[in-house]
């Protein structure tokens, strides 16, 4: 098997989560600004598409080199070894993004990026005229940052967040990856109750339901690579045969998922069935105000509305100061709270024991987390 230099693409924020999962899978992660760069072969490939919870997408790096001029840019594509990826059939699509560069234009990037590959493919596979993109896909990305031009090619196809369960999405679905990452970052173990009770379309309850029964979450869908020649069939069905050893189906989990709007939550039902949760994950239709427990040592994670809306915003934060009064109850409760407003804390009138700046998509928010005191232990 060929090594290969890779990187996995994360939301700004998220990147040291993913390199930590890079880490529980073996490898030395190196981070960047978005990135996480690390090493691997083909099987690596293939079982970082299968268990990344986290990243966006998992790319190969095919070269790195500064160009100032389109010359450059053509002949520093021209240089690198397309031929080790592609087949003379290859169809490969471009596309590019360029900030802070002196090539500002991204179609004339594009464009030349394009035409210098063909060229390479053409000379190494002694062809004339054009080449027939009839065969498989790779999607070939040209970015460049201060006029370093990094050339990568897509291993995933459709973005990780895609998992296959989700059937319905509401009107600002919280990602997958993003909801995975509320959950490590809440440290959240199999053992402890767990409730998010402002489910939406079920997303943070699903990603709870996954990681505490280690199942990959890329196990039910396909990816773009597994159509190239260098992917090997019986290597990815070693992988997912790996993958499907490596769960724990028969692991408890006390798992509730609930929201005020009944459509939410039917929504959430048919996404839990669809995952094959249904007999694991409880769904309810109940306002955060009536949340009742007689467990201890749980953890709550809720992506509460933001509260935009002319008229809203009173009423939030009514119901968050409510929440904060109600979960002084339940002390040993650790709570965690994705928010774009900036005193959510001083709603909730409690000091978060900890906040951290967040993503989620293009809206700047925070991650509050108030932590819960541990029960004293039973005596043997």
């Amino acid at each position: 098997m060929t090594t290969y230099q890779l990187v996995a693409t994360a939301a700004m924020g998220l990147e040291s989560i993913v390199a930590d999962e890079l880490k529980a899978l073996g490898y030395a992660p190196h981070i960047d600004n978005g990135r996480v760069y690390f090493e691997g072969t083909e099987r690596d490939i293939a079982r970082t598409n299968l268990w990344l919870r986290v990243s966006d997408r998992v790319k190969i790096v095919v070269g790195k080199f500064p160009a100032k001029t389109f010359d450059q840019l053509f002949e520093g594509v021209k240089a690198l070894p397309w031929e080790k990826f592609m087949p003379v059939d290859a169809e490969f699509p471009v596309t590019g993004k360029s900030v802070k560069a002196t090539l500002y234009s991204v179609p004339d990037c594009q464009a030349i990026t394009k035409k210098a590959i063909v060229e390479r493919l053409k000379g190494h596979y002694r062809r004339l005229g054009f080449l027939e993109e009839t065969g498989p896909k790779f999607k070939v990305e040209v970015s460049i940052l201060k006029d370093m031009v990094t050339l990568t090619i897509d291993t995933s196809g459709k973005g990780l967040h895609k998992r296959g369960y989700r059937t319905e999405q509401g009107e600002a679905p919280l990602k997958e990856t993003m909801a995975a990452a509320l959950v490590y970052l809440s440290r959240w173990s199999p053992s402890r109750p767990f409730v998010d009770p402002f489910c939406g379309s079920g997303t943070i309850a699903l990603e709870a339901a996954m990681i505490g029964q280690n199942i990959a979450p890329g196990y039910n869908r396909d990816f773009i690579c597994e159509d190239w020649p260098m992917m090997d069939s019986k290597m990815w069905e070693e992988v997912r045969a790996e993958a499907d050893a490596a769960a724990n189906y028969d692991q408890p989990l006390n798992i509730i998922a609930s929201d005020i709007d009944h459509r939410m939550v039917e929504m959430t039902k048919n996404n839990v069935i669809e995952a094959g949760f249904a007999d694991i994950v409880q769904v309810k239709q109940m306002q955060v105000l009536d949340f009742t427990t007689n467990f201890t040592d749980g953890v709550m994670i809720g992506n509460p509305p933001y509260g935009e809306r002319i008229g809203e915003k009173e009423e939030i934060e009514k119901m968050i100061n409510g929440m904060g009064t109600m979960m002084r109850k339940y002390p040993t409760w650790s709570v965690y709270m994705l928010s774009s407003m900036e005193a959510f804390d001083k709603i909730y009138g409690k000091k978060a024991t900890k906040k951290r700046k967040l993503f989620n998509g293009a809206m700047k928010t925070e991650y509050f987390q108030f932590w819960g005191q541990r029960s004293p232990r039973k005596p043997q």
